[in-house]
């Protein structure tokens, strides 16, 4: 299984695959849609992109981790439309103590949002919708949607 998915994000399959005898620790993070960002009000969340760059980066980023600590690591990252409260992204990190499984966890959350070509456009309350840049002012850009119809 690839590390982009358009379907829903559960833990239970990654601490399966993360779960082995000599691991005491298992560390999980889940990222959920949330209603707001940047004090406006989201209905909903859109993930695109680059498939062959974002699976190889993802690939990179686990393989670090499990070189850096004794662990094995089990990452998914959601693509397409989601709604309020569903999962984005998963990540559950199986150790032999919980330190290096917190520490490898945190490690791979943040490389990905880092590294990964992964692109997310909020859709607001009022209609509007923007592209999420946190190096832009206010944090996004605003979707173009080009010359009204005449």
């Amino acid at each position: 299984m690839g590390y982009l998915s358009p379907e829903p994000l559960g833990l239970e399959p990654l601490v399966r695959e993360v779960a082995a005898p000599e691991h005491g620790a298992v560390a999980t993070f889940l990222g959920l849609v949330r209603d707001h960002h940047a004090g406006r009000q989201v209905t909903r969340l859109e993930y695109q992109a680059y498939g062959p760059m974002a699976e190889a980066e993802c690939a990179q980023i686990v393989a670090e981790a499990e070189r850096r600590w004794a662990c094995r690591v089990a990452l998914r990252h959601r693509t397409g439309v989601l709604a309020i409260g569903e999962a984005a992204v998963a990540i559950a990190v199986g150790s032999g103590h919980r330190a290096e499984a917190f520490e490898a966890c945190r490690f791979v959350i943040e490389e990905l949002k880092r590294r990964v070509p992964i692109w997310k456009r909020e859709a607001y309350a009022d209609g509007s919708e923007a592209w999420v840049d946190p190096t832009a002012p206010g944090g996004t850009v605003a979707v173009s949607r080009g010359p009204a119809p005449s």
